[in-house]
């Protein structure tokens, strides 16, 4: 028999009374309730004042609590899953986790990599320690279906989704995010080339995350605001599929600048470090014969020659995104679902004739 969510939470208040401070994941086998449905009902009866939360466990609100506390008066713990650790999501953990230090925060990271398809088994694993909100980035391939993230739409503690935007149709559409505006990034490149003089700019870009497909739609819609002459994609990395061999990258682009096309993008910094040396032995000079730019900058600088590149606000987006879950934890009124997106910058290097 179905019962009412009030049934419910009476009955949650009634067994936490009993046992005084017990497990989440405890309670929910007790009642035999799906713990997704108790972490909810736990969420609401901390916000109003009736339950305590910490780490994972619950207890009852002190006596003379009437009302929910502010963000301030115990610390937050958020849960932060990301795909990836070691290049580009280092910069954005670092951002998330100064601001939760600055908050009095704690952080508490979770890898969901980009060929497991497990985002939402390691989300379930941070809500069962106890976060009181999420910064997520899920492993949205491009051509993804709304209903794979369906799930987003029940969880039961805020959440942000970080460096992704949700289908309009699909439930996480309602959530906050705050992202890196990657089609401005490739506009910025291409205008750069652009103004060097360059009438065409080769794409050579990953096909398998989130991100590369924003850069891609970045570029169709670059070169033809500028006027420039599109090329066909090289692809770097396909769903399902391994890596280019950088011989042959190297080859096309060598091909490319034979006909005259001698300005290429190149998504990520991984794969246009490698390019420089293979280019030189085909007897093509970078910055002389053609002119590079990397998307990421997380090693860009460290190439040689050093790279121009599109700097995302990494950082910045992971600081941004943590301090809007703090707001929507703290239960402002009327505060509306934000979808924050902050503009790359270029960084100019020797790869394009520009000083290192």
């Amino acid at each position: 028999m179905t019962i009412s969510a009030e049934e419910r939470r009476a009955r949650i208040t009634e067994v936490v009374r009993d046992l005084g401070t017990v497990r989440v994941v405890d309670l929910a086998a007790r009642l035999g309730i799906p713990a997704v449905t108790v972490r909810r009902d736990i969420a609401a009866l901390a916000e109003s004042g009736r339950l305590h939360r910490s780490h994972g466990s619950v207890s009852l609100a002190p006596a003379d609590s009437g009302a929910p506390s502010a963000v301030g008066d115990s610390e937050r713990v958020i849960g932060m899953l990301v795909p990836t650790v070691g290049s580009y999501f280092d910069e954005v953990i670092a951002g998330a986790r100064a601001a939760a230090g600055e908050a009095g925060a704690r952080l508490v990271l979770g890898i969901a990599p980009y060929e497991a398809g497990n985002d939402r088994e390691q989300v379930e694993r941070l809500l069962e320690s106890g976060v009181d909100g999420l910064l997520l980035t899920p492993n949205w391939q491009p051509g993804s279906r709304a209903e794979q993230s369906a799930w987003l739409g029940d969880l039961p503690v805020p959440a942000v989704l970080v460096e992704r935007r949700a289908a309009p149709e699909s439930p996480g559409a309602e959530l906050d995010s705050v992202a890196s505006d990657h089609r401005h990034g490739v506009l910025l490149a291409l205008r750069h080339l652009a103004g060097l003089g360059h009438e065409s700019v080769l794409l050579a870009a990953r096909e398998d995350t989130w991100t590369a497909h924003q850069v891609r739609s970045g570029y169709a819609e670059g070169t033809r605001l500028l006027g420039l002459t599109p090329q066909p994609v090289i692809d770097l990395h396909r769903p399902g599929g391994g890596p280019a061999d950088p011989g042959a990258v190297a080859d096309l682009i060598a091909e490319a600048a034979g006909r005259g096309i001698r300005a290429v993008l190149v998504h990520n910094d991984q794969d246009a470090i490698q390019l420089p040396p293979l280019l030189r032995a085909r007897g093509v000079d970078v910055p002389g014969d053609v002119a590079l730019i990397s998307y990421d900058d997380v090693f860009a600088a460290l190439a040689a020659p050093p790279l121009t590149a599109v700097a995302p606000p990494k950082r910045a987006v992971g600081a941004a995104a943590l301090e809007l879950l703090l707001r929507r934890l703290a239960h402002e009124t009327g505060l509306p679902a934000h979808h924050i997106e902050l503009l790359p910058s270029l960084k100019i290097r020797t790869s394009c004739g520009g000083e290192g």
